[in-house]
């Protein structure tokens, strides 16, 4: 992806989209859209794919619930860069976290917008919650190209 497709956001941005997403969680508007197969996945090992995933880290749980939570425990710590989507240009840029869970590192990629109906409503786009190839670490992710090693603490 060229340089304008991803960026590094100042941390008070990455904690305004945070908060965004726990309002929008919390007032009980939010619909959550898992894109449960995309079409990388067709290639993939179903090992890293978004359903095999959630389906390892929460066997017992309902999906949605469990993303709810997930989704709640972010914070700017788990940043690592922000991405256009190619497919929708207009739509608003997604945010991608790692997270570490016993199993494994996890790759999120999710957007929020209000969307506008007759009372509006909040839409929580999550395109990605893979697990990443076991023993790559997050930073080995990104010191492999995929984006830029970034300063955590930058203001």
């Amino acid at each position: 992806m060229d340089s304008g497709q991803r960026m590094v956001q100042a941390r008070h941005e990455v904690q305004t989209f945070l908060d965004r997403l726990c309002y929008a969680l919390q007032d009980g508007g939010a619909r959550i859209n898992l894109v449960r197969m995309r079409r990388v996945d067709q290639r993939r090992d179903r090992r890293f794919t978004n359903e095999y995933t959630i389906a390892q880290l929460f066997p017992n749980e309902d999906p949605v619930q469990a993303l709810k939570r997930e989704l709640l425990s972010l914070t700017v710590a788990d940043y690592i860069e922000t991405v256009k989507d190619r497919r929708f240009p207009k739509r608003p840029n997604l945010l991608v976290f790692g997270k570490t869970y016993h199993e494994g590192d996890v790759y999120v990629k999710v957007r929020i917008e209000l969307m506008i109906s007759g009372s509006g409503w909040w839409e929580i786009t999550i395109l990605s919650f893979i697990s990443l190839k076991p023993r790559l670490p997050i930073l080995t992710f990104l010191i492999e190209g995929r984006c830029e090693l970034f300063d955590r603490d930058r203001k």
